[in-house]
């Protein structure tokens, strides 16, 4: 395609040097220039338009910015057209073409910060819509103008600088941008101050906008804030403008010292008080509130040896706070001249006009008061002997009255005495007791029983002191060992079994009780010729036979002792039965029907006991005898004299027993106490059987061995259960009971339902009238018509 460009801006043309497309003009050369004889080997190429350029926000519309020519055809045999942004794409509309002559016109404003070029193609086409020429680019390019003025990015810009800092120290930096090209001096930016007010202490370096001090004499304490006007400008300063602010805070230092605000202070304490404000010292320092710069600290150098006054910062006023923290005792010293010192927390800056430290004198007035008397041993600790009599001194509980300038007089009572054991004399504090402690005192901890006593003086109003007395109570052997157990077992063979043992308790505490001492009687001297007592530990000892005696109940008599000062003993008696034991050393089944328990029972009361039962036994067979022979008849006489009402005489057992003679069930022997077993000497016999059970004979359970002490009593009860488990005869103890079995017959006739009988003339029910009305009915449905 040949391309013609008419320019209408005559300014552009003639920079050109061109008139293209002009009537008139004849340059073939140019016009045509790929028209000329094709050489070989070269092949011809479309004409590359340069970019055409137009400025942004011209306004006379439409504005005509070039025109396409084709010379494939004639004038108005060739159809124009152009595509790209600005035409058929977003922004549509701002340029269009003339289709017959080729020209290109700009139809809207262009904002080059918005879109600061446009790509469009042309096209060439022959009223046949064929191609006639290559598409061609057209480039055109928006110039910027000075439409945009500067921004700053922030209307307040801050910074913070040091109060006294040096010049040339950097503070701030203010930033702004121009929206029109970076390349021209339409963005060509420029920063100054227009206004900070006198001295001008702060500059602004033009193109970077850093914010920088100039001189010396920045004062926090004359002014804290600075407020300064920015201007920022576009064509190198001098085209379009803009402005901000600019806040500098001075930050403290610590330039100024605190000072009193009076040289001497008075004030006025209270003695015998402490943890209370005496009054305050005011200061005052010119450095900022709140910040350690101006934080006070108080220091007491002189006139306070003994620590009685301390001094506090208020962290809301600045102030000292005096105050107690130790009380005063106006008899001691009556008035107190301290010196005291006021400086900063942080240290003072080497420039500051006034001493680092300021200092000033508090006097304090101590006033007299009424104290409390004082005990001088508090609490008191003393100790009693255990059950000491009424009347026993315990200790003498003064105190003194600190008000020694004052003519007053104490007395003594008791505040706290819970088991009312103490007695307090009044006029001098002597305590002693006026009844027996009990041991078991619950009042009693750990050995220690403690008593309030209250000492007051004679004032008006008076003072009470309180004082604690604890007395501990001291252990006193009073109690001498017992024996246990009080009686047991031993074979009849010397070498079997392991002996009895024996122990021993006591009721007083360490040291009056353990290690106890065993030992035969010396009152008994033949018992060491058949008995043997040795010490196993400090508790326990254990009793062996010397040689073999005869089997039976053999009665001991023993001597223990405990090892308390002085010592306690007591003479005991020791049941032992010898028996006849086995291999195993355990007595035999049958030898623990001579034990007698412990209890000692002569033969003649046993004799007396069995006389007595036989009595009673004879006297109650004739009674039973008669009462069998005046029982009534069942039918007549089974509920006369209750005619009236049967109702509340109806008793309901719940028995569910298997019946009167189900006796054999199990055998209970395993389970028996062994005290049972001793007694029954005589054979048992084959045991009987359950009629329900699969098994038709079983052997009889084995003897069993008697313990020999208690602590063999559960070996001796598990192996009773495990017999019971392994007799094949009955089932487990622990199954569940069985009730069918009802015996082999009864004395009494079998209860019949009223409509087991086939007929009614077998029964006479007339005997129901007599049991009373309720009865009667019944008589009369079922009795005879």
């Amino acid at each position: 395609m040949d391309t013609v460009l008419l320019f209408a801006l005559g300014l552009l043309a003639q920079s050109l040097d061109l008139a293209l497309g002009v009537p008139g003009l004849r340059r073939p050369g140019l016009l045509f220039p790929w028209h000329r004889a094709p050489s070989p080997g070269r092949v011809r190429r479309a004409w590359v338009i340069p970019p055409i350029s137009v400025s942004e926000n011209y306004k006379r519309l439409p504005y005509p910015l070039v025109q396409i020519k084709s010379d494939k055809q004639q004038l108005g045999s060739v159809i124009y057209s152009i595509q790209g942004p600005g035409v058929d794409e977003e922004p549509r509309g701002v340029f269009s073409i003339d289709k017959f002559t080729g020209k290109v016109f700009l139809n809207a404003l262009l904002d080059r910060e918005k879109m600061d070029r446009f790509r469009l193609r042309a096209f060439a086409l022959d009223l046949g819509g064929s191609t006639l020429e290559e598409p061609t680019d057209l480039e055109i390019v928006v110039v910027d103008q000075n439409d945009n003025r500067p921004v700053f990015l922030q209307e307040v810009f801050t910074g913070h600088v040091l109060e006294g800092a040096v010049p040339g120290t950097f503070v701030t930096r203010a930033e702004a941008t121009d929206a029109d090209d970076p390349e021209t001096d339409n963005a060509a930016l420029r920063f100054s101050i227009l206004e900070q007010g006198r001295p001008q202490l702060f500059s602004i370096d033009e193109h970077s906008g850093e914010i920088r001090t100039v001189q010396v004499g920045l004062d926090r304490e004359v002014v804290a804030v600075y407020n300064l006007t920015l201007q920022v400008a576009d064509m190198s300063g001098d085209g379009l403008t803009s402005t901000a602010s600019a806040i500098i805070t001075l930050e403290d230092v610590n330039d100024n010292a605190p000072g009193f605000t009076r040289a001497e202070f008075f004030m006025e304490a209270t003695e015998a008080m402490s943890g209370v404000d005496v009054g305050r010292l005011e200061v005052e320092d010119k450095d900022l509130p709140g910040s350690p710069n101006w934080a006070a600290r108080f220091t007491i150098l002189e006139g306070d040896p003994d620590g009685h006054f301390a001094i506090r910062t208020d962290p809301k006023t600045n102030e000292g706070v005096l105050s107690v923290v130790k009380p005063l005792d106006y008899e001691s010293c009556d008035q107190y001249d301290l010196k005291v010192e006021v400086q900063n927390e942080v240290p003072l800056q080497a420039a500051a006009p006034k001493p680092e430290r300021d200092q000033a004198r508090v006097s304090v007035q101590v006033r007299d008061v009424n104290e409390a008397p004082v005990f001088q041993e508090n609490p008191l600790r003393t100790s009693l002997a255990e059950g000491a009599a009424p009347g026993t001194p315990v200790a003498t509980f003064s105190a003194r009255d600190p008000d020694t300038q004052q003519l007053q007089r104490l007395r003594y009572s008791k505040d706290y005495d819970p088991e009312d054991w103490l007695q307090v004399d009044g006029a001098t504090g002597w305590v002693q007791t006026q009844s027996v402690l009990s041991p078991a005192s619950p009042f009693l901890k750990d050995g220690w029983y403690r008593a309030i006593i209250l000492a007051y003086d004679d004032a008006s109003p008076p003072c009470t002191a309180t004082g604690t007395l604890s007395i501990e109570i001291l252990e006193v052997n009073d109690h001498a060992p017992e024996l246990f157990p009080s009686s047991g077992s031993l074979c009849s063979e010397p070498d079997q079994g392991s002996g009895l043992l024996l122990g021993a308790t006591d009721e007083d505490l360490p040291p009056h009780g353990a290690p106890f001492h065993f030992q035969l009687s010396p009152r008994v001297p033949e018992l060491a010729r058949n008995w043997s007592l040795s010490q196993i530990n400090m508790s326990h000892a254990r009793l062996r036979l010397r040689h073999q005696v005869q089997e039976g109940l053999h009665r001991l008599s023993l001597l223990l002792r405990d090892s308390g000062q002085p010592p306690q003993h007591r003479e005991q008696l020791l049941n032992v039965t010898v028996c006849h034991c086995g291999q195993d050393g355990v007595c035999l089944q049958g030898a623990a029907a001579l034990r007698a328990k412990g209890t000692g029972i002569s033969l003649g009361a046993l004799a007396i006991m069995l006389a007595s039962v036989v009595l009673l036994l004879l006297l109650a067979l004739p009674a039973a005898l008669l009462s069998r022979l005046r029982r009534p008849s069942w039918d007549k006489e089974l509920l006369q004299g209750l005619q009236d009402d049967l109702r509340d005489n109806i008793l309901n057992y719940d028995e569910q027993g298997g019946g009167e003679e189900d006796q054999d069930a199990y055998d209970i022997s395993q389970l028996r106490h062994p005290s049972e077993l001793a007694a029954l000497s005589a054979p048992l016999g084959r045991p009987l059987l359950r009629r329900d059970t699969p098994f038709s004979w079983a052997r009889p359970p084995p003897s069993r061995v008697l313990p020999t002490s208690p602590a063999d009593m559960a070996d001796f009860i598990n192996d009773g259960l495990e017999a019971a488990d392994s007799d094949l005869s009955v089932p487990p103890y622990d199954t569940a009971l069985i009730y069918d079995y009802e015996g082999d017959g009864s004395m009494a006739g079998t209860l019949s339902s009223i409509l087991s009988s086939l007929g009614d003339e077998d029964q006479d029910y007339s005997c129901l009238r007599d049991w009373g009305p309720r009865f009667a009915r019944l008589a009369d449905l079922y009795g005879p018509l």
